[in-house]
């Protein structure tokens, strides 16, 4: 009985706590990061300073928590990856989860390209390193020509552009998505291909 209970709380602390980081990112993208205080999320949130206290004690706690939530399924998929064979299946597998979990932390990414300096102060952008490091090398086949590890690691950044640099083309984001992600499946497509042309 207490485990259901407790787990049900842990729930509901859960909501409230995805609720501030939410409000958060909300607030730092509208106004900046430095101008945005703690204050101003609990009145947002319409909860107490103390009642905010109590999830997040600093602006940075926010922002290094959502890193860790939102960038969780990119570590899940590095293990998955890594305990994986070097298949055409694995890779485009790869390419499809990775841009689910763009598709889930897209605000905080779009947070970090616009924060360089804080990123850096807070030191998620080595912690974001070390996360595209372990999908490159889950992803590229080290017995593989280099091109085609290039090509590889271009379907990574594919996907990132897609999220960048298209997200202000007019259309269906849904749409956009597909087409973004279809690029990057035929950049694996390409280079397992081209791997196995030349390794026979």
């Amino acid at each position: 009985m207490g485990v259901t209970m407790d787990g049900t709380k842990q729930q509901r602390r859960g909501n409230t706590r995805q609720r501030i980081q939410d409000v958060a990112l909300e607030l730092f993208a509208e106004q900046g990061y430095e101008k945005t205080s703690l204050r101003e999320i609990a009145e947002h949130l319409d909860v107490t300073k103390a009642a905010l206290y109590y999830h997040f004690k600093t602006k940075e706690e926010i922002i290094v928590s959502l890193f860790e939530d939102l960038t969780q399924p990119i570590l899940e998929l590095i293990e998955w990856g890594a305990r994986q064979p070097h298949t055409l299946e694995t890779k485009q597998e790869i390419v499809r989860r990775y841009s689910q979990a763009l598709t889930g932390a897209e605000p905080l990414f779009r947070f970090m390209q616009e924060n360089q300096a804080t990123v850096r102060e807070l030191r998620i952008g080595d912690a974001f390193k070390d996360r595209m490091r372990g999908l490159r090398d889950i992803i590229i086949d080290p017995d593989a020509p280099l091109v085609d590890q290039v090509r590889c690691v271009s379907a990574l950044f594919t996907l990132h552009a897609g999220m960048f640099i298209m997200q202000d083309v007019e259309g269906d984001p849904e749409k956009r998505r597909e087409a973004v992600l279809e690029v990057a499946v035929d950049l694996v497509t390409q280079a397992h291909e081209g791997a196995r042309g030349t390794g026979s």
